[in-house]
């Protein structure tokens, strides 16, 4: 590949220290170009998406070990511009990629990494990390059947809205839970059975009242009383899957102990429930199929990917590395509607 389409620096934001605190320790820095392999391609990052866990990994929890400073960021979509002599792409092909320090302008690549994609698009970045999260964890942990009822939380949300579809296009009856009258909306254009705006409603009321016999299956992204409300409300045989705890990622201390922990194996008993965790890169071998089905399901218009760039956002609209510290906090100020996304 010609030469000329390599950078002799690249741009990227790294961690400087621990910290929950991400705009205090987020720097950008620039450095040379790092060698290009034979089996790797440098990826010109057009888009790079925002998850709460870009928050925690700054501040070390997914690796006690971390040496800083840290390259953050874990998903990007883009071109890739050069490839070595035996990778699999050439200039010119679209791919997407999750891999840690994306948060950059260009990206070297393990070529049996990226996922090709049929054109640089945004609406295609929500798959990959966001989507997977969701359709791989509600089918091979939660196992999700036709019929089922499947509580989403954070149902409005960049994992949310594809957990919610994915649990429709699999015929089961969908709640999900949200922050405002403009994502009750939202949730219901997307096929969402049961909108639940907690900030007008009791959601343990709501259960109780409207699905007396329980929930069979919860997709549980925060943590502390919602999750507690979540275990109350589970069916017999019911299966609540942690996908986070977002509720004490911005906390110093981390995961704050629940209160029906203690009371958790009684609880689980009685009703031959279960608690199970999901870890995204504990299941990287179902990543290129599962990307496949869900860029499918959007192309037959069966699944819809919306996507936030931040335009309403106090620093939006996001464009540019500099913002992604804008959008992390956006992310958090729980007004954002589908996937948050970074444009460079």
């Amino acid at each position: 590949m010609a030469s000329n389409n390599i950078p002799a620096k690249i741009n990227k934001l790294v961690a400087l220290k621990s910290s929950t605190k991400f705009r205090d320790v987020v720097k950008p820095v620039t450095e040379p170009t790092p060698k290009l392999g034979d089996g790797e391609v440098l990826v010109k990052n057009k888009f790079v998406g925002i998850n709460a866990s870009d928050l925690n990994y700054a501040a070390g929890r997914y690796d006690p070990n971390a040496k800083y400073p840290l390259d953050i960021g874990f998903e990007a979509l883009g071109e890739v511009v050069a490839a070595g002599s035996k990778s699999k792409y050439k200039a010119g092909q679209a791919v997407m990629y999750c891999q840690y320090g994306a948060f950059c302008d260009y990206k070297v690549v393990d070529s049996e990494k990226v996922i090709p994609l049929p054109s640089v698009k945004a609406e295609f970045l929500p798959f990959i990390l966001s989507g997977n999260t969701a359709s791989i964890s509600l089918d091979k942990v939660g196992e999700i059947k036709e019929g089922e009822t499947v509580l989403i939380t954070a149902a409005a949300g960049g994992t949310g809205q594809i957990a919610v579809q994915w649990a429709k296009l699999k015929g089961c009856h969908v709640i999900g839970t949200c922050s405002s009258p403009e994502k009750v909306k939202f949730l219901k254009d997307i096929g969402c059975d049961r909108p639940v705006d907690y900030t007008k409603e009791n959601l343990r009321d709501v259960l109780k009242k409207e699905y007396p016999k329980g929930v069979d299956v919860v997709y549980e992204t925060i943590g502390g009383d919602m999750f507690d409300t979540c275990v109350e409300s589970l069916a017999v045989h019911g299966r609540l899957i942690i996908i986070g705890y977002i509720e004490s990622y911005e906390s110093g201390k981390g995961l704050q102990p629940s209160p029906t922990l203690a009371t958790l194996p009684g609880k689980l008993l009685s009703k031959s429930a279960s608690v199970r965790g999901f870890f995204l890169p504990q299941f990287i071998q179902h990543y290129g199929p599962y990307v496949m089905k869900q860029i499918q399901y959007f192309n037959e218009g069966k699944l819809k990917s919306l996507v936030d760039n931040g335009e309403k956002a106090p620093g939006g609209p996001f464009k540019g590395l500099d913002k992604v510290v804008d959008a992390v906090e956006y992310l958090f100020s729980k007004k954002s509607i589908g996937k948050i996304l970074v444009e460079l």
